[in-house]
């Protein structure tokens, strides 16, 4: 195979600029889903609202995100890539500024928990579509996915923090008018995108597909985030859910042998390679979202911790998952996607070991470090090859679907991971809290190894240095 040619420094510098925006969109998009969480004490006081009241409004956005994500990628081949990306942020961008001036909790939960939620499941996919299709060659489209893998996992790292930083300086409504700020940045910088499709005005849009899919899928996260009340409602709502999705495939099957366009092609779910994919998608974002969880309740919970202190703490896993999502472009030259994903998962896996070692009821901040740090370093290396691998997997007209699929199966991975590490920390299954935090720390690990026997089974690419050779 004849080696691709570099591209020139006006290339390059071109490709950065449809980057910024890209990335930009994925970081603030994550740090939307993580910052609230430590506002929620500040909002229900300023608003004379629940606690629970605001954790309402947290899980809306997420059930208005999971629902709408595929359809959200399917739309995008309709109208347009670039058009729905900005039609989200604006949409996003209303939702902010509603929610930075709200007066009750009823504005708050249409601005954040509607508005952000359908403006999120709008923008994200053109994210992914658009870096699939733009960064045409294995080593630029890695460093791409390399730089939005890492704001998004800085957003949602380092989201807890930053709104921690902002509520205490200023106030949770600030926190707000910050996205809405940069919202209007990304805006601005995602003018210049070409999208290298035409839109496609006159393509079909399968609405009850829409509909059976939006089900399904808020009654499985409904009963993801109701496993910490209620075991048997958890049981109930996911099957439910799973009965639903059933319908909802039974139907595309249907609509796609009478020469019809489903939403979502079953077809997708022939590809091995993008399965394995996916599986582990979620396995990592449930165990980023996990481990966050865990840690945060314990600093917070057990040794008394603020929202800054905690936050300060997780800078060690924002510092880890940046250095390794960036060093994507260089890793993939060298080594197999598939051995970064085993080797991601393997050293994720180890750095829950060490923080269960290093971490007792008399150690200081400072051995919470490593293991967080190494926890980053391995999430960082394995989320990029992950989306590669599947995005890659399907021709340029297939990149709506797959996206809003690929999408939907990493958010449920993110609120699994909290309804898991959330329920065995209520459930009272050890003697004291400290042992809790531990078992959840274990079955975190069990998860993590099990991603790593699907990683095992992906198909053993070639590095790029080696596929280019003549």
């Amino acid at each position: 195979m004849v080696d691709t040619p570099p591209p020139s420094a006006a290339s390059r510098s071109a490709m950065r600029r449809v980057l910024a925006p890209l990335a930009l969109a994925q970081f603030i998009c994550s740090f939307a889903g993580s910052n609230m969480n430590v506002m929620i004490n500040d909002i229900s006081k300023d608003l004379d609202t629940t606690v629970h009241g605001v954790q309402v409004s947290i899980t809306l956005f997420l059930l208005v995100m999971a629902a709408l994500m595929i359809p959200g990628g399917k739309l995008s081949d309709k109208y347009g890539r670039k058009r729905c990306f900005l039609v989200g942020l604006v949409i996003y961008g209303v939702g902010a500024v509603l929610s930075a001036l709200a007066p009750g909790l009823g504005v708050l939960i249409l601005g954040n928990s509607i508005l952000e939620g359908v403006g999120t499941a709008l923008l994200i996919p053109p994210v992914y579509i658009l870096t699939t299709m733009l960064f045409a060659d294995l080593g630029s489209r890695a460093r791409a996915f390399g730089v939005i893998s890492a704001l998004g996992g800085i957003g949602a790292a380092a989201g807890p923090l930053i709104g921690g930083l902002i509520t205490s300086a200023v106030s949770w409504r600030a926190a707000f008018a910050f996205q809405a700020l940069m919202i209007v940045i990304i805006v601005l910088l995602g003018r210049k995108i070409d999208d290298p499709l035409p839109a496609d005005p006159g393509r079909s849009f399968d609405t009850r597909g829409a509909v059976l899919s939006a089900v399904g899928l808020v009654l499985v996260v409904l009963g993801i985030l109701a496993t910490d009340d209620n075991v048997w409602l958890m049981l109930v709502l996911v099957v439910l859910g799973a009965l639903v999705l059933v319908g909802f495939f039974l139907t595309a099957r249907a609509k796609e042998r009478a020469g019809g366009e489903p939403l979502l092609s079953p077809s997708l779910f022939r590809n091995r390679t993008s399965n394995l994919g996916m599986v582990t998608q979620n396995a990592q974002w449930l165990l980023l979202s996990g481990i966050s969880f865990v840690v945060s309740a314990y600093l917070q919970v057990v040794r008394g911790y603020g929202a800054i202190e905690t936050g300060g703490i997780f800078t060690a896993t924002t510092l880890g998952l940046m250095t390794a999502s960036l060093a994507a472009e260089r890793l993939v030259r060298h080594v197999a996607q598939r051995n970064l994903i085993l080797a991601g998962f393997t050293v994720t896996t180890g750095g829950i070991v060490v923080l269960l070692a290093m971490v007792s009821d008399e150690s200081g901040v400072w051995s919470f470090v490593p293991g967080l740090l190494i926890i980053g370093l391995g999430l960082g290396a394995m989320l990029t090859p992950s989306v590669n691998i599947v995005q890659s997997a399907f021709p340029e007209t297939q990149q709506g679907e797959i996206s809003g699929l690929s999408r939907s199966v990493s958010n449920l991975g993110s609120s699994l991971g909290t309804a898991v590490a959330g329920t065995i920390l209520v459930a009272n299954i050890t003697t004291t809290p400290q042992r809790s935090y531990a078992l959840a720390l274990v079955v975190l690990a069990v998860i993590g190894l099990a991603g790593l026997v699907a990683a095992a089974f992906l198909p053993n690419d070639k590095p790029r240095h080696a596929s280019h050779r003549h």
